[in-house]
């Protein structure tokens, strides 16, 4: 039976960090087979203290507490991974709770070379209960505003780009190295991208299943997919080839408009696109809104999945043109 280390990066997490270390907890994969390395970015709440009572209350799972000096999510993660004893490495983060069986899964799944690089499905809830988290939350696993980002949604397995979190036998460390730190985040698309290019597989199973907690409101929200449309930019330099077309849309949509608009002062024709393209842009997301406020019996969804979905696209894609610009 293989050693598992998980490794989670954190920072203020005092909300969700105890529903995480239950979850591991309770994982059916033996427990003196685990340990749980946290890598703590300097947190400020409760975080620290609410960790320390659960190693009190369950002092048969091993559970460390690292500094995470640099404070950022890649730093976390190396920091772990250098302090970590398991043979395979499993990253989750403090916003998850992963199903029972899903360290098993994971295991099940490196064990039997499915990938050198294993994940699973998001199974997203609202960060509380007002009609910007439910609707965030729904627009978060929509096709509408992630594509064909299939972690979100499948239920199919197969071979994917990339995965959320990830498993991974420590080995594949001293091939491809740690997480690249001068990404503050898609530090794990940048991580699988590597996998892929060093020949090995990046796989999906939707077998393994953990639950994610999205944004509570629209101005986390836009500010959590600012950083991502940025350092995706900054990651996309390196490595150009790896550009799916969920990601050219957003910003590709932005530039339109904004080129667009400064045409229309000239060429009242391109007013009536413009007006036209938005309008057309506005109902899909209608529609959508409202379908969802009937199949949940929520009404909030009707707005609720057009706004959320807005500020996803307005946000990725003009940091993209942002970070293109400065960097």
């Amino acid at each position: 039976m293989p050693t598992v280390t998980v490794v989670v990066p954190c920072y203020n997490e005092q909300d969700t960090i105890r529903l995480l270390l239950e979850a591991i907890y309770a994982q059916t994969y033996p427990r003196p087979e685990l340990e749980v390395v946290i890598a703590d970015g300097l947190s400020q709440d409760q975080t620290i203290s609410r960790i320390a009572a659960f190693q009190t209350e369950h002092e048969d799972l091993a559970v460390r507490v690292i500094q995470n000096q640099a404070r950022t999510i890649p730093s976390g993660l190396n920091r772990a991974i250098e302090a970590a004893c398991g043979e395979m490495i499993v990253r989750l983060d403090a916003h998850s709770i992963p199903r029972p069986d899903y360290i098993a899964n994971c295991v099940a799944a490196l064990k039997s070379g499915r990938g050198a690089n294993v994940g699973g499905v998001w199974e997203i809830r609202p960060l509380g209960t007002g009609w910007q988290a439910r609707g965030i939350a729904a627009a978060a696993s929509h096709p509408l505003a992630v594509g064909d980002a299939h972690y979100r949604f499948t239920e199919r397995a197969q071979i994917t780009d990339t995965v959320p979190f990830g498993a991974f036998r420590r080995s594949l460390i001293d091939k491809i190295g740690y997480y690249d730190e001068s990404l503050l985040t898609n530090e794990d698309y940048e991580f699988n991208t590597r996998v892929r290019q060093a020949g090995g597989t990046v796989w999906l199973d939707p077998a393994i299943r953990s639950t994610y907690f999205a944004r509570s409101n629209l101005k986390e929200l836009a500010r959590q997919y600012w950083r991502y449309g940025f350092w995706k930019a900054r990651m996309l330099k390196r490595y150009p080839d790896s550009l799916r077309w969920r990601q050219a849309l957003p910003p590709a949509f932005v530039l339109g408009l904004i080129l667009g608009g400064l045409l229309a002062f000239f060429w009242r024709p391109v007013a009536w696109i413009v007006g036209g393209v938005l309008w057309s842009y506005l109902l899909i997301l209608l529609l959508a809104g409202v379908q969802l406020a009937w199949k949940k019996r929520d009404p909030a969804m009707i707005i609720g999945i057009p706004s959320a979905i807005m500020v996803m696209h307005l946000a990725w894609g003009s940091a993209f043109l942002w970070s293109l610009i400065t960097g």
